[in-house]
């Protein structure tokens, strides 16, 4: 199915590996030219020399660490003509509310809450002034069901959900679209990770963290792939009556008690 985005310039932050790596591919499998953004330069650089060997499109890299607000607006200055942002950075720790100190919260959320909303208050003007461009948030279904042992990212997701509501209501009069997508349990280094901090909460013992995943829906997380795939569809013209929405991608796991 051609996405009819050939030639856009997308953004994607959090770009060199899980599912910001993955969007990254599936926009330049649809024609696009991508700038990968993370605080690594030598996890950019493999990631997109591995685009570069599969799609015949520009890829630029820009190592910055975006929980920082000046790091986002030298981003912007470096970066101000893209069609497309994917908000995908961030890394909010599993834990109850008495394992995240206020320092370690207000860290984790400067980058994926305040960075969000940061990067939408700075390329926002751009799109509604030339009335095109598209902003797709990642966000997470912690969100919608929200966890007390993974209690400082369900807060940051829901809060990310109603920003995009919010932002993605009104958008559109001036022919510009906001979307989320929601992941459910998405076979990553950071699932890995949270699969991890819950089991040392449950069973005192990390390394039992693939017990964490056991029941899923259709016997298994989802792939990164799957979420870029959609990405690239809410980003599209395919997608083009989308907009406020945040689309859950757990199969149907939050429906199972």
């Amino acid at each position: 199915m051609d996405m009819n985005i050939a030639g856009k310039r997308v953004l994607v932050t959090g770009g060199s590996k899980g599912i910001g790596q993955a969007c990254a591919h599936a926009f330049a499998e649809a024609g696009c030219d991508v700038i990968l953004a993370s605080r690594d330069a030598t996890a950019l650089e493999q990631a997109a020399a591995g685009i570069r060997a599969r799609h015949n499109v520009n890829v630029a890299i820009h190592a910055a660490d975006l929980a920082d607000a000046g790091a986002r607006q030298a981003m912007q200055a470096a970066f101000p003509d893209i069609d497309i942002l994917v908000n995908n950075a961030g890394a909010i720790p599993g834990g109850t509310i008495h394992d995240i100190s206020l320092a370690r919260w207000q860290e984790a959320w400067a980058l994926k809450v305040f960075g969000y909303i940061h990067l939408c208050q700075l390329y926002l003007p751009k799109f509604e002034a030339r009335k095109d461009g598209v902003i797709v948030n990642i966000i997470g279904m912690a969100g919608r069901g929200p966890r007390a042992d993974y209690i400082c990212g369900a807060a940051g997701n829901a809060s990310l959900i109603a920003f995009t509501a919010a932002l993605g209501g009104k958008a559109p009069d001036h022919n510009v679209r906001v979307v989320g997508i929601a992941p459910g349990a998405t076979m990553t280094d950071r699932i890995i990770t949270l699969s991890k901090s819950r089991a040392k909460t449950k069973f005192g013992d990390e390394s039992r963290w693939q017990e964490m995943l056991a029941g899923l829906p259709l016997g298994r997380a989802g792939k990164p792939e799957e979420i870029a795939d959609l990405a690239v569809f809410c980003a599209s013209p395919r997608g083009g009556y989308l907009s406020g929405t945040t689309i859950e991608v757990d199969a149907g796991a939050q429906f199972r008690g």
